[in-house]
């Protein structure tokens, strides 16, 4: 089983949920997609790692409600402790923006920036919640509630981080013609007065 079935099984231990809910859950610890969670879920409930309830519902398609079995918590226990995690992969399309600033205009760059800084504070405050409610039900290190409290302060804590950095970004975009220069913005004549101003003040 791939680490998206044990991402799956840790979700369904700590509580029984339909795949759609899952999506939601799943970003937290391995993002996936809807195409990659229904064909998994029913692969390993063939396995018996897992069992669903068939919900009716009025008004909406029914729905599956999956929770995980002795065997799956089994599995998961034994995966946990026996497989050594994989050294993380990062797929991020705003660092390949980030390394190709130099194709575009201080104002495109600035605004890359400034929306990411813009999403990454919504996600915080959304996050902000999550952890409020979580602790209002008395975490302890035994219950199946403190690995997601400690992930959602792992998260906020780097993405507070990567805000740091992007306004560190941008104060190195607004305040330096030394960066623009790095960037290949300015013109040679504009890097020939530079020059120049810099020969001028060490004449003094």
């Amino acid at each position: 089983m791939n680490t998206l079935g044990y991402a799956i099984l840790s979700v369904l231990g700590r509580k029984p949920c339909s795949g759609y809910q899952l999506a939601s859950y799943l970003e937290l610890l391995w993002p996936a997609k809807h195409s990659q969670i229904y064909p998994l879920l029913s692969k390993m409930e063939q396995n018996g790692l897992l069992v669903f309830e068939h919900v009716e519902q009025t008004g909406k398609p029914d729905k599956k409600i999956y929770s995980i079995t002795e065997k799956g918590r089994e599995a998961l226990g034994t995966w946990v402790t026996t497989e050594e995690p994989g050294y993380p992969i990062i797929r991020d399309e705003f660092l390949i923006k980030m390394y190709s600033m130099w194709t575009t205009d201080e104002n495109n760059a600035k605004k890359l920036i400034q929306d990411r800084i813009s999403k990454l504070k919504l996600k915080v405050t959304l996050r902000e919640k999550k952890i409020a409610k979580v602790e209002n039900e008395q975490v302890e290190t035994v219950s199946e509630h403190f690995g997601r409290y400690v992930l959602l302060h792992r998260s906020n804590l780097l993405d507070n981080e990567e805000i740091s950095w992007c306004h560190w970004v941008l104060k190195l975009i607004e305040n330096s013609n030394v960066i623009k220069l790095l960037l290949g913005i300015i013109s040679a004549g504009a890097f020939n007065k530079i020059v120049q101003g810099v020969t001028f003040f060490s004449e003094l």
